[in-house]
């Protein structure tokens, strides 16, 4: 199967999971970016964005976040695949430090190719919410479309990458996920065993786990740069410089204390872990019903 196939059997997985999983998305960005929102358990944030906007606020921004996400994993996989491939042709047999090395390859050039799409759905996705933060503004673009305009018209280009650096050091992200998620398929399918549905979800939600742990506080900074929509205290048109990035992670610590650069992680955990398993399974699915239906008889080389 070419890598251009199996990026987009693996766009659909995504697409697929991600829509089911939506709200717990919308109640993380929340308390990323609206800092004084005083309750953190999940549930909790899901009832009161319905009670105070409505069932659909919990949806606000699907579109945007879908198409950002189907095009920012379909150049990460086609990448990743593509450069895999090319290893495998080469010396030497699947390592983990490869997959991890070829994982940040991959999730650079998507960093820079597909940021500005994810700016503007990080904007359209808190368009319309209630916010506890004063210092929050509210923005009022009629699509993606108009965000992009309104964006490089009123705070110029260069607004499109602001968190580009967090989002370059996040590469680790998909990176380590990747690495452990095709160590431990190694492991479970060695000698030729055949790994189950249940089995994939569990390797995928294990390593988006880790994963998304031990990245989540650049994630809110990354949010907060790409949100930017702040009265006057510096936190909006940045780029995200590294002394940048360091501020934010120590005013959230001086206002907080150092779980506030955790705030909101479990509604991520349960966000990024059930998609991400969700995913890999539809995934495996879709790509071994593909291979049924083109009458290969060979495996998939990972």
């Amino acid at each position: 199967m070419s890598s251009s196939l199996q990026s987009f059997v693996f766009c659909q997985g995504s697409v697929t999971a991600m829509t089911v999983f939506f709200p717990l998305d919308t109640a993380k960005s929340r308390l990323q970016v609206d800092e004084k929102r005083k309750s953190n358990s999940t549930p909790i944030i899901l009832a009161e964005i319905v009670r105070e906007e409505g069932f659909q606020a919990l949806y606000r921004g699907w579109f945007p976040v879908i198409s950002s996400l189907c095009c920012s994993n379909f150049v990460y996989f086609y990448t990743f695949k593509t450069l895999k491939q090319l290893a495998a042709s080469g010396p030497g047999k699947a390592r983990p430090g490869k997959d991890l090395l070829i994982g940040v390859v991959a999730g650079v050039v998507n960093v820079v190719l597909t940021t500005p799409m994810w700016v503007v759905n990080t904007r359209l996705k808190l368009q319309g919410a209630k916010f506890r933060n004063g210092d929050l503004q509210q923005t009022r673009y009629r699509g993606i479309f108009d965000a992009f305009s309104q964006i490089i018209a009123n705070e110029g280009v260069g607004t499109l990458w602001n968190g580009t650096l967090p989002s370059l050091i996040l590469v680790l992200n998909p990176a380590i996920q990747f690495m452990f998620y095709e160590a431990m398929k190694r492991k479970a399918g060695k000698g030729g065993v055949k790994i189950s549905s249940a089995k994939i979800f569990l390797i995928g939600a294990i390593a988006k786990a880790i994963a998304t742990t031990a990245t989540y506080p650049l994630q809110t900074v990354q949010a907060i740069l790409r949100f930017g929509q702040y009265k006057g205290d510096g936190k909006g048109g940045v780029i995200g410089s590294l002394s940048n990035i360091l501020l934010l992670l120590m005013d959230r610590i001086k206002r907080h204390g150092p779980l506030g650069l955790y705030k909101g992680l479990e509604a991520k955990l349960l966000q990024t872990v059930l998609t991400a398993a969700l995913m890999f399974v539809v995934y495996e699915k879709i790509t071994a019903a593909t291979f049924k239906v083109m009458g290969l008889n060979k495996k998939l080389k990972q």
